[in-house]
């Protein structure tokens, strides 16, 4: 009795749906099978496979982005009852029911759940969030970094570019260019890094011009967001103090 009883529950989602681009948003029901354990990506796929809504209608299939399933890549941002998190670490069961699910709103939409992050990628870009070698030849061993700083460097390692970050930062939006949280604390981390270091002072610029950290309004929503517990507004922190020390030895000439 128990097992038809479980078998019969059906778990009700409301998607915010957007056909393309430029078109106008609306929101369809959905009902799906509950299964014990099943996070918000596998009813995605269950509608996927059978394309109805509640009422019983043929609709299209609901577009959304995912990839490792296993809260690493960053692919299937969303904004599920409200708040912007990864789909795959979603669980139904701890979720409140009717399961509300929409594309974050920081971004501009593709089609549906389908984001275009092109805003975070070109901010990352901006800052150099990588380590420039010369690749043609064998370089030899990497300089090592020190135990003190490799703990704290490989927590900022984490960032998987979810956008999670510039979601709920309110100083994100397109009323302005301000770079968010995650861009800012990777050239914490790059800076950190011996070779990386050999770039630092054009990352500071960077954070100097338009956009960069004095875009920061300290709401803090960023580290309370974060899915990696990243420690963002430390970094921000830290990023502030070395600007303004750059600030002033370019003032000085030093």
């Amino acid at each position: 009795m128990a097992e038809t009883q479980v078998k019969s529950k059906m778990v009700k989602f409301i998607v915010t749906r957007q056909d393309q681009p430029d078109a106008k948003s609306y929101t369809e029901e959905f009902e799906v099978p509950y299964r014990p354990g099943m996070n918000v990506i596998s009813a995605l796929m269950e509608i996927q496979r059978n394309p109805k809504n509640a009422k019983g209608e043929n609709t299209s299939p609901v577009c959304w982005e995912s990839n490792c399933l296993e809260e690493v890549c960053g692919a299937c941002s969303m904004v599920i009852n409200g708040k912007p998190r990864q789909a795959c670490s979603a669980l139904v069961d701890k979720l409140e029911q009717p399961v509300r699910i929409a594309p974050m709103s920081t971004f501009p939409v593709v089609r549906d759940l389908v984001i275009d992050r092109s805003r975070m990628f070109n901010a990352l870009k901006k800052v150099k969030a990588w380590i420039p070698i010369d690749g043609t030849y064998d370089l030899g061993p990497g300089p090592r970094m020190a135990e003190s700083k490799r703990q704290w460097a490989y927590e900022l390692s984490k960032c998987m570019t979810c956008g999670v970050c510039l979601e709920a930062c309110p100083n994100v939006n397109d009323k302005n260019s301000f770079i968010g949280p995650a861009p800012i604390s990777q050239v914490r981390l790059f800076n950190a890094h011996p070779t990386g270091e050999m770039n630092k002072e054009e990352r500071l610029e960077a954070l100097m011009e338009e956009g960069g950290i004095e875009g920061c309004g300290n709401s803090q929503n960023c580290v309370r967001s974060c899915p990696k517990g990243i420690p963002l507004t430390t970094s921000i922190a830290e990023m502030n103090k070395a600007t303004t020390k750059h600030m002033f030895k370019k003032w000085l000439g030093v």
